[in-house]
């Protein structure tokens, strides 16, 4: 098995070319016009590799076929080595077969919620299959209640609960990012080696799928878990009663190994699988995209910088914080031009003391890069964000 810091030598060929003045990219959208001024950095071009996984690659696995735009690497490469934190970026261009990534955009990364994106592509694969209809109902009771952002549990009313069809269930799980939503259509399919399952036969590597929320959850805070964590605060009370020490080893061992990491360059190429119909048929294809522009969540982070006209569509994730520290601050999705062209695209911050402000402008600046190139890369005035211009001064 491959160590992440061998993987430039043995799973990727990088072409570094003769650099006159470094390119340098920027656009005007709504928000913060022209967040980043991005720094001069190493022209690299990204060739075709195969990402290290959980599984073997199936005969059908995504490979780069064109070289990346010289201006949207050297974007890419600036904008993440000037943010205090770990944190992996790739881009894949859905109809001209490109991919730009940053440095640890191979290494795998917590996905937190945006491994809900699997589950509903493991229910809709069901669904394919003729095993789960749309409109199958799904209820839901107190006994199904999990911990953190569930708002469904509003609507669980006495022993009756929550009946909903299996298609709305998915919604409030995609677009809400309901944890018990989640976790209720995780179990419909069959429980994490349904997930793992069905992304080994897609060929969809360097991408893990952990155990659950709640283990998951129990695990990254330092606990065992308990069902009665699931009513009220009780999580929180008990994770605060924790020792500094035994909370600080079990976020380390997190983040240094998780069990539902994955891959930034992973996740971009799955999503342009997705957008060119190789992982579900057309019908379900359409209905997950259609899912994911209709996200609320993250309305500040990558879709703070999406242009009219432009479409996004997307799955944020989260996950716990411990002092300043946040083990997971996601957004990955598919970023449409008027004009038709895609980009699949995700930008996994796994460990950064960094204000969630910054985050945020890293995630738009990779947006503004992506629509300043796909304009032609021209520069515009500088008229940088106060916040992004401390953070990029400060460096």
């Amino acid at each position: 098995m491959f160590k992440f810091e061998d993987f430039s030598a043995f799973q990727r060929a990088v072409t570094v070319a003769g650099l006159g003045p470094a390119m340098l990219v920027g656009c005007t959208v709504h928000g913060d016009p022209s967040l980043a001024t991005y720094l001069p950095a190493a022209y690299g071009v990204s060739f075709a590799f195969p990402w290290e996984g959980n599984t073997q690659p199936s005969a059908n696995a995504w490979k780069p076929t064109a070289r990346a735009p010289h201006g949207l690497v050297n974007a890419i490469d600036g904008i993440t080595r000037n943010f205090d934190g770990l944190v992996g970026v790739a881009i894949t261009s859905v109809q001209d077969g490109w991919i730009v990534t940053s440095n640890d955009a191979a290494r795998p990364m917590p996905q937190q919620s945006v491994s809900k994106l699997w589950v509903t592509m493991t229910v809709l694969d069901a669904v394919d299959q003729g095993r789960i209809r749309l409109d199958d109902p799904l209820t839901i009771t107190r006994s199904d209640f999990t911990l953190f952002h569930q708002p469904v549990a509003a609507l669980v009313k006495g022993d009756a609960g929550y009946t909903a069809t299996v298609g709305e269930i998915i919604r409030r799980a995609m677009q809400m990012s309901d944890n018990t939503c989640n976790d209720k259509l995780l179990r419909l399919v069959g429980g994490p080696d349904a997930v793992r399952a069905f992304l080994a036969r897609k060929g969809i590597t360097g991408v893990k799928f952990g155990p659950g929320e709640k283990l998951l959850q129990a695990g990254t805070a330092g606990l065992e878990w308990k069902p009665e964590y699931s009513m009220g605060n009780a999580f929180a009370v008990a994770r605060s009663r924790l020792a500094p020490s035994v909370r600080l080893n079990a976020y380390e061992a997190y983040v240094k190994d998780p069990p539902d990491g994955a891959a930034a360059g992973a996740i971009s190429v799955a999503l342009a699988r997705l957008k060119r119909g190789e992982l579900l048929s057309p019908s379900s294809t359409a209905w997950l995209l259609q899912t994911m522009d209709g996200a609320r969540t993250g309305r500040a982070r990558v879709h703070g910088a999406v242009p009219a006209g432009w479409v996004y569509g997307h799955k944020t994730g989260t996950g716990q914080d411990l002092g300043t520290r946040t083990a997971g601050f996601n957004d990955v999705g598919i970023l449409t031009a008027p004009d038709g062209k895609s980009y699949a695209l995700a930008v996994m911050i796994g460990d950064t003391r960094r204000p969630i402000r910054e985050r945020q402008l890293l995630m738009q600046a990779v947006a503004q890069a992506i629509v300043a190139n796909h304009g032609g890369g021209s520069r515009v005035e500088d008229n940088v964000d106060p916040a992004w211009k401390a953070f990029t001064s400060s460096k």
